[in-house]
């Protein structure tokens, strides 16, 4: 595991993502968003890195569908 500082609590990457905490805990079930579960308590961490990939992602989806 990388440093902890690179990692977000649930409540703090939903709100980076601008979504509700159980959308996310969806989306990280899912697979949709990268998702680590840390070895002490189990709770979900979401790397900073990963949750730009995945907003990136959404960006260039919503470029796609743009009419031209």
């Amino acid at each position: 595991m990388e440093r902890i500082d690179e990692y977000l609590k649930l409540a703090e990457a939903a709100k980076t993502l601008g979504v509700a905490e159980n959308t996310l805990r969806s989306w990280a079930d899912s697979g949709k968003v990268a998702v680590t579960r840390n070895p002490a308590n189990g709770y979900r961490l979401f790397r900073r890195e990963d949750l730009e990939q995945f907003l990136d992602s959404v960006r260039n989806e919503r470029e796609m569908r743009k009419p031209r």
